[in-house]
């Protein structure tokens, strides 16, 4: 793995070294939303199953209100 540098929003990015002879697509090893996580997107059926508002599952959790009312 080679570490090529920052992504704009401030995360390592890295490069696998076998792929293209070292020109191959970076990637991250966290995801850059936190809706995309298992937990939140477990948290988000639990707080629906309570009968809690999109918009109030939204603020608590910290993700966009489409992104609940997609789960």
């Amino acid at each position: 793995m080679v570490k090529p540098g920052l992504s704009p929003e401030g995360k390592q990015r890295y490069r696998c070294r076998a792929c293209r002879e070292g020109r191959g697509r970076t990637f991250l090893l966290a995801d850059s939303y936190a809706g995309q996580a298992s937990e939140v997107t477990q948290r988000i059926v639990e707080m629906a199953m309570n009968a809690r508002g999109i918009r109030d599952t939204a603020r608590v959790l910290h993700v966009s209100p489409t992104t609940v009312i997609n789960e």
